[in-house]
């Protein structure tokens, strides 16, 4: 893997550890939450981009019209990178909390996030080290 690559999943794996921090905080604190949700999508943005490289450097995947979430997750489903709807999910959590202007939103979506997103965001991480060390 190409040293961009490495940069991106570091940092990916940097904010899945800071977001599974949510795990042990109080979560009715409105502060907790906002930063939570905050973390969450930057998580997602760089689990997808994690993935379109997968796609492209060991799946020879090129053909992304717009190389959109939305796509690369097919794509990726497809592949067997990721299983599940849940991923489509999570962008439309996502999407969402972008426009999460008095924090309802993540509210309504936090516990998803720690007791489901989290899972799939750790399954990502041993799918991506499980192709990182094997023999190619």
């Amino acid at each position: 893997m190409d040293a961009k690559f490495i940069k991106r999943f570091e940092s990916y794996q940097n904010s899945l550890n800071s977001l599974a921090e949510a795990r042990d905080r109080d979560l009715s604190d409105s502060f907790v939450l906002s930063g939570t949700g905050v973390k969450f999508s930057i998580t997602f943005d760089l689990a997808w981009k994690v993935m379109k490289d997968l796609l492209v450097q060991y799946y020879m995947i090129t053909d992304f019209v717009a190389g959109s979430p939305r796509e690369v997750l097919r794509n990726a489903f497809q592949a067997g990178l990721i299983k599940d709807d849940i991923w489509m999910e999570m962008l439309k959590v996502r999407n969402s909390l972008v426009h999460d202007y008095d924090g309802l939103i993540v509210k309504e979506y936090c516990i998803r996030i720690i007791e489901n997103y989290l899972e799939e965001f750790q399954a990502l991480t041993e799918q991506v080290e499980n192709l990182i060390h094997s023999p190619v």
